[in-house]
């Protein structure tokens, strides 16, 4: 079933694209197959980023915030980078590129959204707490990306790398899933290195 990709905010897509036209924010990134790339980029597939701060009783709904959007930065039809917007005080602007295992599992999570049976908004979920970060299937599918949590039924896929115990790419309802991540951050048990997890957006910096 084809995913609803969100519309992201104009701002920040031509944040992306005005970056990615200057040689300096190209050459500085710490990117080197974006440095190394012949031909066109461009942003594709914005994903809003919201971090998970609180899992509140099941009575409640996740209490969740937009650190921002990310875009898959293409080269053909290959994803070779991602850039990440964040909001200030004048608008959206870029953050920064980066590479790493967290593009090509994102582009493996999409593909696996994209067997389901059900139409999904495809979101990003970061959970600092376990350096976790999922793809979050919305069901509501004309929901304003930059808003909302994950509704019970909505599905998670974690990312590799995963926090140990959980299986990175197997998809889980999110009434079975968050009280596993509950658990462990109320527990205080070690999640992986956020050094060899890769960046995460956790909040606007």
């Amino acid at each position: 079933m084809p995913l609803h990709v969100p519309l992201a905010p104009a701002p920040a897509l031509r944040s992306v694209l005005a970056a990615l036209g200057s040689p300096t924010a190209v050459r500085e990134a710490r990117t080197p197959a974006l440095r190394s790339v012949q031909g066109p980029l461009s942003p594709e597939l914005p994903l809003p980023v919201h971090v998970l701060e609180q899992i509140a009783p099941s009575s409640d709904a996740p209490q969740t915030r937009l650190a921002g959007w990310r875009f898959l930065i293409h080269s053909g039809d290959r994803a070779v980078a991602a850039a990440d917007t964040m909001l200030t005080p004048d608008g959206w602007a870029f953050s920064r590129f980066f590479e790493g295992p967290y593009i090509s599992s994102t582009q493996r999570a999409l593909r696996q959204a994209e067997t389901l049976k059900s139409p999904y908004q495809p979101r990003l979920l970061s959970v600092p707490g376990l350096y976790m970060l999922t793809l979050w299937l919305h069901q509501d599918i004309e929901a304003d990306g930059s808003a909302g949590a994950p509704a019970p039924a909505d599905l998670l896929i974690p990312l590799a790398p995963a926090p140990p115990g959980i299986v990175a790419h197997r998809p889980h309802r999110v009434a079975d899933l968050l009280p596993m991540m509950g658990l462990r951050l109320t527990s205080g048990r070690p999640a992986a290195s956020a050094a060899s997890s890769g960046p995460l957006l956790t909040a606007p910096a």
